[in-house]
């Protein structure tokens, strides 16, 4: 597993870190993938700080004319017909439970379907529908009965030794055969990563959602877009679901919609699917005053003309050198990634899967290049993580991957 060395920062500024020395690391995934504007964006400090002068909380009953105005932001950008929200969460993992007691209330069935590989959150019911088994291994209330796991579209590790673009998309008919044969025979919906962010950055391919959609349409199901990690820009659309055609009926956010790091989340929803009462689901700190305007903040920043648009074109120059390197090293076996989200497939010489060389990149990162690097599955994955937050430079971009290079160097 990862061992980063645990360091005292005292501040941050754009994409750097800042420890007690003096010395200076750069972020090249934006914290927890959360800090979708850097460390110290000026327009969400100054209306939070305003905000943390007037007033931090209230019940919930009271916030909701300043929750509906961060809806009516998200919902003018959302697709699908998905015109109204929830927000009383404050972390992606219960913003996806409640989305999932949407689903199974709605249409009254119970079993949900998701992927191998996929992350969902942390709760213990976020972690039954996670595709990692070692997350549950010590948990019996982390496995879920009415959970049905199907395999990911993992193209560069087809689990039927497929290829593109004759494979038949065997992963969409797997999901056929998993509904018919392992589910309870009530499924309520289908709930999916846009990009498999700790599973990977696993982009599926071109055509998996369209027959993904028609494969819910066909049984009934929901389709609910786990946009935690790519929501609100990551992949220079202010949704992936736009970016990738997913049509869903659903979408999760939280991480990025807090921009420099404050926790909020939301599920946006088609009107049809607004059937919790509000003690079916609400948290304390749901909806407080300070997550409500660092969301509303930060989407006015990534709503400014152009914004998204520099993202697209950032995110290209960093997968044009990703793409380099992997033509350089032949310990990577695949660069792969939207927008500003991309990671890096370590192999060893016989293209297996190499976690301990993935680990130390990201431990010599640290310590050589003063690069912050994250790894996938927990560390027990083998995939590089590269996610610097929107307002990253080109030259910083040019930075952290000449700081790269260095490592995969040294590394052999």
């Amino acid at each position: 597993m990862q061992t980063l060395t645990t360091n005292r920062f005292k501040f941050g500024k754009g994409i750097t870190l800042v420890d007690d020395a003096g010395t200076e690391y750069l972020d090249g995934v934006s914290g927890t993938f959360n800090l979708s504007l850097g460390y110290n964006h000026p327009h969400v400090i100054e209306k939070i700080q305003e905000q943390v002068g007037r007033l931090t909380h209230m019940s919930s009953t009271f916030t909701e004319p300043y929750v509906n105005e961060v809806l009516d932001q998200l919902t003018e950008h959302a697709p699908n017909g998905i015109d109204t929200g929830w927000m009383r969460d404050i972390t992606g993992s219960t913003a996806n439970e409640c989305a999932t007691k949407i689903a199974q209330k709605y249409t009254q069935a119970t079993d949900i379907v998701s992927l191998f590989l996929s992350h969902h959150g942390q709760t213990q019911f976020a972690t039954a529908i996670s595709g990692n088994a070692f997350r549950r291994k010590h948990f019996p209330n982390s496995t879920a009965a009415n959970s049905v796991h199907v395999p990911a579209p993992y193209c560069y590790r087809c689990p039927f030794n497929a290829s593109r673009p004759n494979c038949g998309f065997q992963c969409i008919e797997s999901i056929h055969d998993h509904l018919e044969y392992a589910s309870s025979g009530s499924v309520a919906c289908i709930i999916i990563e846009p990009i498999l962010g700790n599973g990977g950055n696993i982009v599926p391919p071109e055509g998996y959602f369209k027959l993904l959609r028609k494969l819910c349409d066909e049984h009934g199901l929901l389709l609910i877009a786990d946009e935690v990690q790519t929501g609100i820009g990551r992949t220079g659309y202010m949704f992936a679901s736009e970016r990738f055609d997913i049509q869903p009926d659903m979408i999760t956010l939280a991480k990025g919609l807090g921009g420099i790091g404050v926790p909020v989340a939301a599920v946006l929803m088609q009107s049809r699917l607004d059937v919790l009462e509000k003690h079916e689901h609400s948290f304390t700190s749901g909806s407080n005053l300070i997550s409500v305007t660092a969301a509303k903040s930060t989407l006015e920043v990534v709503s400014e003309p152009g914004f998204l648009d520099e993202v697209k074109l950032k995110g290209e120059i960093l997968g044009d050198l990703l793409h380099e390197l992997e033509t350089k090293y032949d310990c990577i076996g695949e660069a792969r990634g939207v927008g500003l989200m991309w990671g890096l497939e370590i192999v060893d010489e016989d293209g297996a899967p190499d976690v301990a060389k993935t680990n130390a990149v990201i431990d010599r990162a640290f310590a050589d290049q003063h690069l912050i690097l994250r790894g996938s599955r927990y560390g027990f994955g083998n995939v590089v993580k590269v996610r610097p937050s929107l307002t990253v430079t080109t030259d910083e971009i040019v930075t952290i991957v000449e700081r790269l290079d260095a490592v995969l160097a040294s590394v052999g």
